[in-house]
């Protein structure tokens, strides 16, 4: 209780450093049925499931903009219009979240998945058979807040599964595979456009979300842990109260549990006095706790503006979501005019630079991030500082800009078409790996206020990309397509700047919060450290 929230111990230093251990953190209970004793074949079919539950949501909200040209000139709709619908499809982004986690927190993570997938379905087949305008807004606006819980609930399923020295790899999983639907899948959409006609890549998006669905229903199991007291029937009542007691104690201190550094540890061995799960119980569609729907709905914005760490990752992580958006409308929209005059599989194929790169900005993020928060932790006693995780994000205060002005002025200037790949390529890297950083981060700092916190990062995140795009149209006809371009560059490197101060007094501004952020983790499902 001394030590402000998100301060650990991950690393159990000998005398000479070399016994180092690993300390698990959270610690685990002694059930089997709390997803962190989970054996690591079944952490990895759910994280697999979710994660393929991310590409397809992504590959369902970013393969659009590759068909805009067949879309302007089969169904005459108009640029502008087009422009709308995309951001539309951030509008629901923005509002999804809102609507759905609350029901994630408290009814469970696997009906929301389950009903996401099957909305998202339908989402698709309704894109691949749409005739009009008004049809291309609403199926946006619809797949926009079925598609927003990809978000924040595959990050709450990080947290239930996954321990500190782990989550970061996770995150850098979660973030290429939004990279690979947002840069990779519009490549195949693009030349499926071309082979097949611009409704087929709709098509295979709902064969995708199909097998997702399927899945999902048979296959994923429920990581929403709600703690278990054990007492014998012959207990009389003050002995089970004092039972509880000190198994709140415990919760609140928990026991050190750790192993031998280089074994990269998934669980602890449980415990015989519970009874493991049914396949049956274990595939509820509903697992439901008292907490309220109206406060999980209220409580974002308290989050969102009461915690300086919410905040930072907020705007971070909204911004370049805006940033991404405008490369994103832009390349579909002057790609296809003179000098370059590409088709809808050419300029698909110009997603694959920045995919390049977020693979890179994955592995940075990713596994190299907690390999760093490990090796800084064995050099300050074994403890943890959540801003550990924000100090590989520097790089992307240089290279985000010079990415962004490599692709903007030279799609102004007509550059060659290797200049414009590496700018895109270059934002790739460091869009992937400050989301990375950036998430796990959040989730460390206040993992069981997780699931409000990222209501309010993803409300945030689209709904800055929403008036971006929506005034990008104007913006340019006002000033330009350069000096859009070096406004950009410039707010994103004023708003990456804000890593120095976090890194600097992140801590102290955790101490600060600590009493707010145990009152409310108090009041959360299955609390594990308060």
């Amino acid at each position: 209780m001394n030590e402000p929230p998100g301060t650990v111990t991950i690393e159990d230093v000998g005398p000479s450093q070399s016994a180092t251990v690993v300390v698990l953190e959270p610690t685990p209970t002694d059930d089997p049925n709390d997803p962190l004793n989970w054996p690591k074949s079944r952490k990895t079919v759910n994280f697999v499931i979710a994660s393929f539950y991310t590409l397809a949501s992504f590959v369902l909200l970013d393969i659009g903009t590759v068909i805009w040209v067949d879309q302007n000139a089969e169904l005459g709709i108009s640029w502008a219009n087009l422009n709308n619908s995309f951001a539309a499809n951030l509008a629901g982004l923005a509002v999804g979240c809102i609507l759905l986690v609350p029901f994630a927190i408290k009814y469970g993570r696997r009906s929301v998945y389950i009903l996401s997938t099957a909305v998202q379905f339908a989402t698709a087949i309704w894109n691949a058979s749409l005739n009009s305008t008004g049809e291309l807004l609403a199926v946006n606006v619809l797949s926009g807040l079925a598609g927003a819980v990809s978000e924040a609930l595959v990050q709450m399923t990080i947290v239930d599964i996954f321990f500190v020295h782990q989550r970061a790899s996770a995150n850098g999983m979660y973030n290429l595979m939004v990279n690979t639907g947002a840069y990779l899948a519009p490549v195949a959409a693009g030349y499926c456009a071309t082979a097949q006609g611009w409704r087929w890549i709709w098509w295979w998006t709902a064969i995708m979300l199909g097998l997702n669905l399927i899945l999902f229903i048979f296959f994923f199991e429920e990581s929403k842990y709600i703690p278990v007291l054990l007492s014998r029937p012959d207990e009389d009542v003050q002995t089970r109260t004092a039972a509880a007691a000190a198994a709140m104690e415990t919760t609140k201190f928990p026991k050190q549990t750790s192993i031998e550094e280089g074994s990269l540890p998934t669980s602890v061995a449980p415990s015989a006095s519970y009874t493991t799960k049914s396949y049956r119980e274990r595939m509820a569609f509903i697992t439901k706790t008292d907490n309220s729907l109206l406060e999980h709905i209220k409580r974002p914005l308290v989050v969102l503006i009461g915690f300086p760490a919410v905040t930072f990752t907020a705007l971070v992580w909204g911004c370049f979501l805006s940033w991404f958006s405008i490369l994103a409308t832009t390349q579909s929209t002057y790609l296809a005019y003179p000098p370059y005059a590409y088709n809808a599989s050419q300029i698909g194929l110009f997603s694959l630079p920045p995919f390049i790169g977020g693979v890179f900005g994955a592995a940075l993020g990713g596994p190299v991030n907690d390999w760093y928060i490990l090796w800084r932790a064995k050099r300050n006693n074994g403890i943890f500082e959540p801003e550990t995780r924000l100090h590989l994000g520097i790089p992307a205060i240089l290279a985000t800009p010079l990415g962004i002005l490599l692709f903007g002025l030279g799609l102004a200037w007509g550059w060659p078409w290797w200049s414009l790949a590496l700018g895109s390529g270059i934002f790739g890297c460091a869009f992937t790996s400050i989301g990375a950083c950036s998430l796990a981060y959040l989730s460390d700092c206040y993992q069981d206020i997780v699931g409000d916190a990222l209501v309010g990062v993803a409300f945030v995140r689209n709904g800055l990309s929403t008036v971006f795009v929506f005034a990008l149209t104007p913006w340019i006809e006002a000033t330009g397509l350069v000096n859009m371009f070096i406004a950009v560059a410039c707010i994103a490197t004023g708003t990456l700047l804000s890593l120095i101060p976090m890194i600097m007094y992140g801590k102290r501004m955790r101490v600060w919060t600590a009493t707010r952020y145990r009152a409310m983790a108090q009041l959360q499902p299955g609390a594990r450290r308060i």
